[in-house]
């Protein structure tokens, strides 16, 4: 088993960035996802319009994964695909042991940078659903066209469920959004655009039935709740997009060494990214510390705290941080 200076578990933003930035240290990298894929969660958004990246403006989903895993390929970085780590330990020399479900792995340092897990949306607990998710009912939006002068309804309360609001309203024949509470998650422009726009709102409502076509392969009509009355009502639908939130997997955290534990689906870090244990850092969502953004762009500053902390942590006499992107040759070399 080679030993690599940085392990790390995740390949979505933070741990694409994390990669590109244990390069510009010159640390030997090697990134672990449990997917067959790269990008996280913004794979569930190839489709949406992602507006909070420093210097992009408004871009989908996938051309921000696209520009990240060539940017995170700068420095050539071993990209382990399709594993899923389910235990890692501190081995007697200190270095650390990764067991996924294929193979092991050896590291000097850890960045965890998993997210929230292995994702998987939160499906409708309604008898029967699942036989209509081959067609018009929906947890993710591959081809937003499939909606034009369609009649649409959007079930959820965050920003996912609105930001499909805002992308669909202008092509759609009308879009209904259907949420248990008044009050919305998604940031406040973008609830105000979609409570001004010809979107219609509907609070506090929940889907309580589907019914479908003669074959049952296609949904039809929803029938959806008011939360406070129980009053149902009846709507013709041409698809139903469900943005419930997600299951979280964090099980590979149920063996992590040395008192690493999750608070609120977080483990708690000091602001260089440095857990309780030594050598293991952490970026992205799974990280728990005064200050914390949960955007992609904050995403982007854990990572290079961390990396710079691992840096450190290997070699102790190095400079605690990096010098200026523009000033390293190797990119000067790759730009001309």
């Amino acid at each position: 088993m080679e030993l690599y200076d940085v392990t790390i578990i995740g390949g979505g933003p933070a741990g694409l960035y994390s990669a590109f930035y244990s390069g510009m240290r010159d640390l030997k990298t090697k990134i672990i996802e449990a997917e067959d894929h790269l990008g996280g969660k913004l794979n569930v958004f190839k489709e949406k319009t992602i507006w909070d990246i420093g210097g992009l403006p408004p871009t989908k989903g996938k051309q921000v994964i696209a520009h990240l895993i060539g940017q995170a390929k700068t420095f050539s970085p071993h990209i382990v695909l399709g594993e899923q780590v389910v235990d890692f330990s501190r081995e007697k020399d200190g270095n650390f042991l990764i067991k996924t479900n294929r193979s092991t792995h050896r590291s000097k340092a850890i960045i965890i940078a998993s997210g929230y897990g292995i994702l998987r949306q939160a499906k409708l607990t309604i008898h029967g659903a699942e036989q209509y998710e081959q067609d018009n009912l929906l947890y993710a939006v591959t081809d937003i066209e499939r909606f034009r002068n369609k009649d649409v309804m959007i079930s959820g309360g965050g920003n996912s469920a609105v930001d499909w609001a805002n992308e669909i309203e202008p092509i759609a024949k009308s879009v209904t959004v259907i949420h248990r509470r008044d009050e919305f998650g998604g940031h406040e422009k973008f609830v105000q655009q979609m409570r001004q726009s010809n979107v219609q709102v509907m609070t506090p409502f929940q889907v309580k039935g589907l019914t479908g076509c003669s074959n049952n392969c296609r949904v039809e009509e929803i029938e959806i709740e008011h939360c406070e009355s129980r009053q149902c009502e009846r709507r013709k639908i041409d698809a139903l997009i469900v943005n419930h939130g997600y299951d979280i997997d964090l099980s590979f955290m149920d063996q992590a060494p040395e008192g690493l534990v999750l608070e609120e689906m977080r483990i708690p870090t000091e602001s260089s990214m440095q857990t309780c244990a030594p050598g293991i850092f952490t970026a992205g969502d799974i990280s728990g510390h005064p200050g914390k953004l949960p955007l992609i762009a904050g995403a982007f500053t854990d990572a290079a705290l961390a990396v710079n902390a691992v840096k450190t942590y290997i070699t102790p006499e190095a400079n605690a941080f990096a010098g200026v992107s523009s000033h390293d040759e190797r990119l000067q070399e790759q730009g001309s």
